[in-house]
């Protein structure tokens, strides 16, 4: 299994269980896995044969800025199902950080692996 990976993608979105979290944008940063196959991609040095990273980025930004969940539990699983339906993906594993949320803690989030089949 060949992977494919997207580390520190920082996006803003409204996330929180709280009333002031509600009224606010907060940043949540993404660590993501992929699987796929990179056999095709590799002989014919061509993006059309390749899990396009940007082409995900691109998407995950506007799912988690237009999205409104409240736990990060939700938005984990929403991002996963995403990319395992909208890309040629097979499994992935997603690392969501909301950061600094909680006293004394560098971070706090969720980390997810997910597959079809």
């Amino acid at each position: 299994m060949d992977i494919v990976f997207i580390q520190g993608l920082k996006i803003d979105t409204v996330i929180g269980i709280y009333d002031w979290e509600r009224k606010i944008r907060q940043d949540i940063v993404l660590d993501i896995e992929m699987s796929t196959d990179i056999k095709a991609a590799s002989k014919t040095d061509h993006i059309d044969q390749a899990l396009d990273y940007k082409a995900v980025s691109k998407r995950l930004i506007n799912f988690v800025q237009n999205s409104e969940c409240q736990l990060v539990e939700t938005l984990a699983e929403k991002i996963t199902q995403t990319v395992l339906k909208e890309f040629e993906v097979t499994w992935i594993k997603l690392t969501l950080n909301k950061g600094k949320v909680l006293t004394g803690a560098r971070g706090v989030g969720v980390i997810i692996e997910r597959s079809n089949g």
